[in-house]
């Protein structure tokens, strides 16, 4: 149980850094991509989506967390 813990905490770790380290060197490039902004106006549709897929994650994992004390207890029985 901690071996899955641990590697689910270094997983998610490993993930965003990777992400934070890929985004700020999109940034840094001069490309076109580079250079796009996310306009004022659509901070709160990314801010909205953001919010979203934290929740259907964080449902999921309580799923998965469900499934797994029904299974324990049916191997008990």
């Amino acid at each position: 149980m901690m071996a899955r813990k641990w590697f689910f905490r270094s997983t998610t770790v490993v993930l965003v850094l990777f992400l934070v380290r890929v985004n700020s060197a999109w940034a840094q490039a001069g490309t076109p991509l580079g250079e796009q902004t996310l306009g004022r106006a659509y901070w709160h549709v990314f801010t909205a989506y953001a919010i979203l897929w934290l929740l259907v994650l964080g449902w999921i994992i309580s799923i998965v967390r469900r499934l797994r004390r029904v299974e324990e207890r049916l191997v008990q029985e």
